[in-house]
């Protein structure tokens, strides 16, 4: 196998013959960043368990670092940290007490859990609250202390369920420099999902976009961006004849369209575009009100190619997230 990740026509079949994964291949490189998006219902939690041997796979194969996830499970389990989106951390511990619990899970020695739990939770700014219990955190701080549990027998791969949900920027941010840190620093690799675009483009050094249990597309940020057609440049013109001609023998134009006063432009590069449209209407006094440029996003690419809109799909987590929280202050309270 030559990815950390190797899925080949990987299929979850449920009774009635309902299929939440359906024939889903993909690779993740070593030390890479992976993000993995989709709409609520789209097969992205269903493939995460069978990743990580919570599920079984109805067929296909499924490797992580060379082991076959089927055969030898108790192996991969040793080579991977999992961050549910539900806080795990038990509430009546502290937060190093939590760290240790989950250090004994995985076998790791106490002088050395000791060791790492301290280093941990001072990377992720916990460390004065390291002796409180976890009952008196906020909502970040129980999120991170949720991402370093994942760490402390320092996996090869980490898998982030939407780490950052219901957080605030600057939490988030945080959260965002130390998986950053993580992988530069330990080589390590993250599959991430979210539904906070602006993160997977700022993380993911690829993303995949799953659908109906079928991936849809897998490239860079900039390759998805790309696949809707380049940017657009937008002019609005006055007492000026029809210029889609001269528009489009440009350099790096691709097409100009008209509409009324409106031109579009498809290019290749917008930055560069938008300069010699504005140069050429004082080389031939066109006369232009008002120009923008619009790079192609994240939000449009999830659109294109799942036909939801990503907002919609924040809602009903956020929603979600929301209940959880009230219902567990609701405990706390008993």
């Amino acid at each position: 196998m030559s990815g950390m990740i190797e899925a080949r026509g990987l299929v979850k079949e449920y009774a009635g013959g309902v299929r939440a994964v359906d024939g889903v291949d993909f690779s993740v490189a070593e030390g890479e960043i992976f993000g993995f998006l989709g709409p609520n219902g789209a097969g992205k939690s269903t493939t995460i368990s069978m990743i990580t041997t919570l599920s079984t796979p109805t067929s296909g194969s499924v490797f992580v670092d060379g082991i076959d996830v089927a055969r030898d499970p108790g192996a991969v389990r040793k080579v991977i940290g999992l961050v549910p989106q539900d806080l795990t951390s038990d509430d009546d511990l502290s937060g190093r007490e939590n760290m240790l619990l989950q250090a004994d899970l995985y076998g790791v020695p106490r002088r050395e859990a000791k060791e790492r739990a301290d280093e941990l939770l001072e990377m992720i700014q916990l460390h004065d609250a390291a002796d409180r219990l976890v009952d008196t955190y906020s909502g970040g701080m129980r999120k991170r202390l949720e991402v370093i549990e994942g760490l402390i027998h320092r996996p090869k791969v980490l898998f982030l369920d939407e780490p950052t949900l219901g957080l605030d920027v600057q939490t988030r941010k945080i959260i965002w420099d130390h998986i950053l840190d993580m992988r530069r620093e330990h080589g390590m690799t993250v599959f991430l999902t979210t539904h906070y675009l602006e993160e997977a483009d700022f993380l993911c050094d690829r993303i995949a976009i799953i659908d109906g249990g079928r991936i849809k597309i897998v490239g860079t940020p900039d390759e998805l961006k790309t696949s809707l057609g380049g940017d657009k440049v937008y002019i609005e013109t006055e007492g000026v004849d029809d210029i889609c001609d001269a528009l489009s023998r440009l350099s790096g134009v691709r097409s100009a369209s008209r509409d009324g006063r409106t031109y579009k432009i498809d290019t290749e590069d917008g930055d560069r575009t938008i300069r010699d449209v504005l140069s050429a209407a004082a080389d031939n006094d066109w006369h232009v009100v008002n120009a923008s440029l619009n790079h192609p996003s994240l939000t449009e690419v999830f659109l294109e190619y799942t036909g939801k809109n990503v907002r919609d799909q924040m809602g009903d987590s956020s929603k979600e997230e929301v209940r959880r929280q009230n219902l567990q202050s609701r405990r706390r309270q008993k």
